[in-house]
Formats: C-alpha cells, sequence, structure tokens
C-alpha cells in the first residue's frame, strides 16, 4: 500500500508532495513538477508517523537550520552507481554545491578510472526519488549554471537561495535562472 501527504511550504516554493510505503519515506516531490511523474500518487492519505517526521525535517529546513536528523527512507531499484552519487550527494552540505564534474570524478577515482561520465552522473541526480532530503539541489553545472533539476529550476534557484549558496556560485546566476521562468 501507497501512502501520500503534502506539505505547505513557504512563499516562493511550490507545496511538497510525499510517499511512504507505510514505515519509510518513498518519495518528496514539488507538485507538479517534472519529478512528480515518477511517483505513484494514487495512494491513501494517510497521517503517518514517517510523515510527521518528513514535516519537522523540512520545518527545520525551511526555517534556516540544517536538520540534525534524516528522516528513514528507503529508494527502490538503487543501482550501486545511483548509490554511490546519492551517498556524494548526502555529504554536500547546507549552503555548499558540487558540479557534475566534481562527482565525475569522484567516483572515477574511486572507482580507479581515468575519467566517469558527468551526464551519466547527471541522469543518476535527475533519477533521485527524494528530493531536498538527498539534496540533488545542491549540485550545478560546470560553471554554476542551475541545470536539470526536476523540481523545477524556479525551486532550485530558490532552495540554493534560501541556503545562502548564492555566496559561493555567484548570486547572478541564481537571479538569471528564477528571471528565465
Amino acid at each position: 500500500m501507497t501512502y501520500i501527504w503534502s506539505y505547505p511550504t513557504p512563499d516562493g516554493f511550490t507545496d511538497l508532495q510525499m510517499s511512504s510505503d507505510g514505515e519509510y519515506l518513498t518519495g518528496l516531490w514539488f507538485e507538479g513538477s517534472r519529478d512528480a511523474s515518477k511517483h505513484f500518487i494514487d495512494g491513501a492519505e494517510k497521517n503517518l508517523v514517517i510523515f510527521q517526521e518528513t514535516c519537522r525535517w523540512l520545518d527545520c529546513y525551511f526555517s534556516g537550520e540544517n536538520p540534525d536528523f534524516t528522516p528513514l527512507y528507503k529508494i527502490e531499484n538503487l543501482t550501486p552507481f545511483r548509490q554511490e552519487v546519492i551517498e556524494i550527494m548526502n555529504t554536500i552540505s547546507f549552503g555548499d554545491t558540487l558540479t557534475y564534474g566534481d562527482i565525475a570524478k569522484m567516483i572515477a577515482k574511486n572507482r580507479g578510472l581515468k575519467r566517469m561520465s558527468a551526464q551519466a552522473v547527471g541522469g543518476a541526480v535527475g533519477w533521485n526519488p527524494i528530493c531536498i532530503i538527498i539534496p540533488c539541489h545542491r549540485v550545478v553545472g560546470a560553471d554554476g549554471s542551475l541545470t536539470g533539476y526536476g523540481g523545477g529550476i524556479k525551486n532550485k534557484a530558490t532552495l540554493l537561495k534560501h541556503e545562502k549558496a548564492g555566496d559561493k556560485i555567484e548570486l547572478d546566476v541564481i537571479k538569471r535562472s528564477i528571471n528565465k521562468i
């Protein structure tokens, strides 16, 4: 059985939807985003403990804090490569960013390869079913551009602005990305 719950976000963000198998968080995405099509959303609405914990995490996050806990999540169809990318994304601190190329270089080094495709990393980042908590929004293009976010570029830009990552990746890039929308 799949369960769903909604989370009303602060102004500037699209509201969030989440899913669970009854025990674990299995999805977190922005309503109406490209990511929404990846999720089975025909579940029963029920206020589960995991949803309460996820909402508490989101409350901390949106209040400007870096939550000191992570809701229990489970990811289906996780390949070793996707797992490796997720593990690296989970090391990106609140307010920091990495490029797809940075992650590709880390994986290449870990695997003893000369190089790894940044495009392959982009595919794995885009596959992530749990936004924000697994911080795929903190992965940017080589020039700091805000590319490829299934939750929508406006949400990605607003998340990075919220985290003050603009101090590190040029606030102008974030502003241009928001203005293009």
